[in-house]
């Protein structure tokens, strides 16, 4: 059995969704983000803490996105749909034409569907969890400052926005990040991995805590559906 662009197709855009939710994962308190590895300027600290209070706040946030994949020796793929979040560790993304797919975790496990090749890809949460820093935030575990070195964005992009890149301190990957300066939702944010490979999504039409019933969250195989499980975490 053929899992078709399993590290291509899934795992970028489960690491973008993690990534887009992390500090709505993140349950403590905003003094926490200084409380380890290096101090952060005095511009930048402030802006650390209200996004933390932000999302510490936010149980759930529904949104529309427009996803742009750029891969190396690659053609460039546009996609866009809606996505869904709820703590803890609950979130749905929906893609539209013309490459359907679905992305869906119940808090247990991660499963990514492909009507194409009516295709499940079942991935337990606590195995995805070791494969990065940035998923340790979708159970609430991760810490922005122990994680990643944070700074503003030079030169800022004239949007409007505040700009901020995530360097997680572990490697492999760089997140930057554009926030709403009047309510700090997440309004853009693109990935940059290892191998150059870039994500960017840009959010629209967000609403926060949102009611959210667990049917959203919760997928069952289409019948005839292939089960694939992930490979196995080195």
């Amino acid at each position: 059995m053929m899992v078709r662009g399993f590290f291509r197709k899934v795992w970028p855009a489960f690491f973008v969704a993690t990534v887009a939710i992390l500090a709505a994962a993140v349950p403590v308190h905003s003094d926490t983000i200084a409380a380890s590895g290096p101090p952060v300027s005095k511009d930048l600290k402030p802006v650390l803490d209200r996004l933390q209070r932000h999302y510490r706040d936010t149980n759930s946030f529904s949104a529309k996105f427009n996803e742009e994949v750029t891969t190396v020796g690659a053609p460039v793929r546009k996609r866009q749909g809606t996505v869904s979040f709820r703590k803890p560790g609950r979130m749905r993304w929906d893609f539209d034409d013309p490459e359907k797919q679905t992305i869906v975790s119940d808090g247990e496990t991660l499963y990514s569907y492909d009507p194409d090749l009516n295709q499940v890809v079942e991935t337990p949460l606590k195995q995805a969890l070791k494969s990065s820093s940035a998923t340790s935030f979708l159970l609430g575990i991760g810490n922005i400052n122990r994680d990643f070195k944070a700074a503003f964005a030079h030169p800022a992009t004239p949007t409007g926005l505040i700009d901020l890149v995530l360097d997680a301190k572990t490697g492999g990957y760089k997140i930057e990040i554009g926030l709403d300066p009047k309510t700090y939702n997440l309004m853009t944010l693109t990935l940059t991995d290892q191998l150059g490979d870039v994500t960017r999504i840009a959010f629209s039409d967000i609403h926060d805590n949102v009611e959210l019933p667990d049917s959203s969250f919760a997928f069952k195989a289409p019948p005839g559906a292939d089960i694939v499980n992930a490979p196995a975490s080195p």
